[in-house]
């Protein structure tokens, strides 16, 4: 199992050290996946754009107003050949902006991963290092 906590990965958005050299611990990778995502304890589950995502955490845009601390179940998915497939962690807003795609009605958030098993965890590293391609 893989588990991630605010010593791991640090929680702000500014990762150049003064010399614009980038700091973060995982590069972050541009994608463009659907996730799903939910309170761990809620039945509703709402939807959102990854806009980005690294080893530790990813970018989302979601539709709703979220407080920075707030835990979420996310399910990102993905298609590998002709198979969908899923991500699943708990993650935690560091984060969050009012989105630039306003029109969407939707706001940014930085997501740290909290939790993802070692099978979710693989798939992602996968993932990765194929969009890097």
């Amino acid at each position: 199992m893989n588990q991630y906590n605010e010593s791991r990965q640090t929680t702000t958005r500014a990762k150049k050290d003064a010399h614009g050299v980038e700091k973060r611990k995982h590069p972050r990778i541009s994608v463009e996946l659907p996730v799903d995502y939910s309170r761990p304890n809620g039945k509703e589950l709402y939807g959102g754009i990854v806009a980005n995502a690294s080893e530790g955490g990813v970018l989302v845009y979601l539709p709703e107003r979220l407080e920075i601390g707030a835990v979420l179940k996310v399910e990102i998915l993905y298609a590998k050949g002709l198979e969908l497939n899923t991500i699943k962690a708990i993650a935690k807003v560091v984060w969050g902006d009012l989105a630039t795609r306003e029109t969407w009605g939707e706001h940014q958030y930085g997501l740290q991963f909290q939790y993802i098993d070692e099978e979710d965890f693989n798939r992602l590293v996968s993932l990765l290092k194929e969009v890097r391609k």
